[in-house]
C-alpha cells in the first residue's frame, strides 16, 4: 500500500541509499531501481524520486557542477545526510539492513546464495556484512561514473568493477568511502592494481615504464599506451580523493 503521512527517518535513510545507487542524472519516476525501492518501502515511485532529488540539493559536489536538486526538503533529510554522508561503513549496513527488514526478510536473504557456504556464528555475520558492504561500494562508484569504465568509456556492467584506490586491505577506515573508489574494467583495474598504470592527482592517466619489457605485444599500445597523459572520465559524485591518488602513485605505481 502506497503511504502518504510523513517519512519516516527508516524510510529516509533507505532513500539516502538509493541516492548512493543511482546516477543523479537519470533518476526518475520511471527508472527501475526507483520503482524498485518505492515498492520496497510502500511509497510511490514520484515520492522516493523526489527524494532523491532533495538529498541532491545537499550535495555541495552536485552545486559545483550547476546541478542543484529538488528545493523543498525536510529538516530530516538534512539529519540523515548530516549523520550518514562520510559514514560510510554505517550508512551500508544500516540501511542494507533497513531494506531486509521492510521485506520481512534477515540481512542474509538479500545477499547472493554463495553466502550460505559461510560458516556458522561470528565469522558468518563478519563475511555477511562485509559482503552487504562491498556489493554498497559497488553501486555507488558505478552510479556515481554512470556505468563506465572511467578510463576507457566501456559501459558493459558485467566488465566493471569499483576499484579502491587505496586497497582495502591497506585503509580500513576507508573501505567504504566512495573519495577511494574509481570504476574501471576489469583489465585496467587489474592494471591499476599491480601498479601499470596510476591516475594523478589532476585526474590524468599515467603509464609505468614497466611496459617497455612488452612493447611487443600488439595489445599492448592499444591498451594502455594510448592512454598515457589523457584525462579520466570524472564522476558526477565523489571525485576521487587526491590524497588517495597521490598515496597510491607513491606506493602502488611502478615508475
Amino acid at each position: 500500500m502506497i503511504k502518504s503521512k510523513n517519512w519516516t527517518k527508516e524510510e529516509t535513510i533507505v532513500a539516502f541509499n538509493v541516492y548512493c545507487k543511482i546516477p543523479f542524472k537519470s533518476s526518475s519516476k520511471n527508472h527501475p531501481t526507483i520503482i524498485k525501492y518505492a515498492n520496497i518501502i510502500g511509497r510511490s515511485p514520484s515520492a522516493l524520486n523526489m527524494k532523491v532529488g532533495n538529498f541532491g540539493r545537499l550535495d555541495p559536489e552536485l552545486k559545483k557542477q550547476g546541478i542543484v536538486g529538488l528545493g523543498n526538503g525536510s529538516k530530516l533529510d538534512e539529519i540523515v545526510w548530516n549523520e550518514f554522508n562520510g559514514n560510510w561503513e554505517n550508512l551500508a549496513y544500516e540501511s542494507e539492513l533497513l531494506i531486509a527488514k521492510f521485506q520481512n526478510k534477515k540481512i542474509d536473504d538479500i545477499i547472493d546464495d554463495e553466502v550460505l557456504e559461510f560458516p556458522i556464528g561470528k565469522e558468518r555475520e563478519t563475511l555477511i556484512k562485509q559482503r552487504v558492504n562491498q556489493n554498497f561500494f559497488r553501486s555507488t562508484i558505478l552510479s556515481s561514473y554512470n556505468l563506465k569504465c572511467c578510463i576507457t568509456g566501456l559501459s558493459v556492467s558485467e566488465f566493471l568493477v569499483a576499484s579502491h584506490i587505496i586497497p582495502w586491505k591497506k585503509d580500513e577506515k576507508n573501505r567504504l568511502n566512495p573519495h577511494n573508489g574509481l570504476c574501471l574494467n576489469s583489465i585496467h583495474d587489474k592494471a591499476f592494481d599491480k601498479g601499470f598504470i596510476t591516475i594523478t592527482p589532476d585526474y590524468k592517466i599515467k603509464i609505468s615504464k614497466k611496459f617497455d619489457d612488452f612493447k611487443k605485444d600488439i595489445a599492448v599500445p592499444d591498451f594502455f599506451l594510448k592512454y598515457e597523459n589523457q584525462p579520466i572520465i570524472l564522476p558526477d559524485r565523489f571525485l576521487p580523493s587526491k590524497e588517495f591518488l597521490n598515496w597510491h602513485y607513491s606506493n602502488i605505481f611502478k615508475k
